[in-house]
């Protein structure tokens, strides 16, 4: 199967740069499947007979023949703390690590590399099918067509953002529960009509498949080992831009509107891989929809109130982002010590002494910030960096067309000011740029 023993993360924080390697010199990943070493290659055969230690979990040890005479050591849990030292342990010896599948598929080979444990040039990758090429093989899909979710060390959540109805995913379980879970979820979430199969023991001697729909799913938990196919099949239809409904979000009326919510994420311009500080959370839409936009995108919303702090995370989990970081606590304090963001949106506070000042230096070079305001007392603050620092300001209005007696008119929302900038090399403003008043901070 294509999970390996080591379950993914389930926070949003990119991997730190990994130390210099102090395991072995070079360590022979081998990929095995549910045939176990019958359905080795001869490579793979070879390395793990001249192998002196042999590391992997349980299930992937047991498939070893007794002909195997390294010394077998399982993994620890937690895995990632303990796997350079693990190595390190065995440093001068032939080391052979078994994996689930393709090891670089939501596998152990990512791990060894991220947590400095082996150089990617020290690494030897043999690859077996992983079980989302056995299970598009076994039933007809197209692989390059099916959306691939690992629920392995990940909230059952993180499912809800794959779901469009005609969507086919292909999702790798943690346990034998997790079918059970999957339709439990498509159903609250409006998809109970989608076809579930269950394939268990990809390729090996006990393959086998369960079908049924999501809503009444008939199957007991049966084998740990198993991939999940969806047919998505629901009324439900979340839009892939920013600018969900307002109904979207459980809120006190603390929310970022939605057209001025679209325009706000489109000036913020999320990439994948890119950090994101939404101050002032308020119902987390900024941050729920930034991480929306791509699955590596990360954020970290701050929030005073521990109520809407708790609001944000049933938002995030709801709109399928549970990853996303909550931080309850007053700005700008509570940004000491938080990752350096790529973009900062500053939704609330504006006015509380060193918040804008404290934002725009944890921003690198090139850092986006974009802040909203209703208030005439923000507005004059955003004015003033808008001269000494450039950018963009603009005013957003938006009106609705709503009942007046017998006819229609138009209701207009408050105006948004909006201020944008992107952080310049230097400390100074431009010397383009005006200066502002005395007192104005830089």
């Amino acid at each position: 199967m294509a999970t390996g023993p080591d379950p993914a993360p389930t926070d949003t924080a990119a991997p730190a740069a990994a130390p210099a390697p102090s395991g072995p010199d070079r360590v022979t990943v081998v990929g095995i499947g549910a045939d176990g070493w019958s359905g080795l290659t001869v490579g793979g055969r070879e390395a793990l007979t001249a192998a002196d230690v042999v590391i992997g979990g349980p299930r992937q040890l047991a498939l070893l023949p007794e002909a195997v005479g390294a010394d077998r050591v399982p993994w620890p849990s937690p895995l990632r703390p303990a796997v350079a030292g693990l190595l390190a342990a065995h440093r001068g010896r032939r080391v052979c690590v078994l994996a689930s599948g393709d090891p670089m598929f939501f596998g152990i080979g990512r791990t060894l590399v991220e947590t400095g444990a082996v150089a990617a040039e020290q690494l030897d990758v043999l690859p077996h099918p992983s079980s989302v090429s056995y299970a598009c093989a076994r039933l007809g899909w197209p692989l390059e067509a099916a959306e691939v979710v690992s629920l392995v060390g990940r909230p059952l959540d993180t499912l809800t953002l794959a779901l469009h109805p005609g969507r086919r995913l292909l999702v790798l379980s943690a346990d034998a529960h997790t079918p059970g879970a999957v339709a439990a979820l498509l159903t609250a979430r409006g998809f109970g009509a989608s076809r579930l199969r269950v394939l268990e023991q990809l390729g090996g001697p006990a393959e086998r498949q369960l079908d049924g729909p999501a809503d009444g799913w008939p199957h007991p938990p049966g084998d740990p080992l198993n991939l999940i196919a969806v047919e998505c099949a629901g009324d439900v239809r979340g839009s892939l831009v920013p600018g969900l409904p307002d109904a979207s979000y459980e809120s006190d009326g603390q929310l970022t509107k939605r057209h001025v919510r679209a325009a706000t994420l489109a000036t913020l311009a999320p990439a994948p891989g890119e950090l994101l500080w939404d101050v002032g959370g308020g119902s987390g839409s900024i941050a729920i929809e930034w991480l929306r936009a791509h699955r590596d995108c990360r954020a970290v919303s701050i929030e005073r109130d521990p109520v809407r702090a708790g609001r944000i995370a049933r938002n995030a989990a709801a709109l399928g982002v549970p990853g996303l970081r909550v931080v309850t606590g007053p700005a700008p304090a509570a940004l000491a010590g938080l990752p350096t963001p790529d973009a900062v949106f500053i939704g609330g506070g504006l006015t509380v002494p060193g918040l804008l000042e404290a934002c725009w230096a944890a921003l690198p070079p090139g850092g986006r910030l974009v802040a909203n305001t209703v208030t005439l007392e923000s507005e004059a603050l955003l004015t003033e960096w808008y001269r000494r620092w450039g950018g963009e300001l603009l005013r957003l209005s938006v009106a609705h067309a709503v009942p007046v007696g017998g006819f229609t008119g138009w209701r207009q929302a408050m105006p948004v000011t909006q201020w944008s900038a992107v952080r310049p090399p230097a400390a100074e403003p431009p010397a383009d740029r005006p200066t502002s008043r005395p007192g104005v901070p830089s």
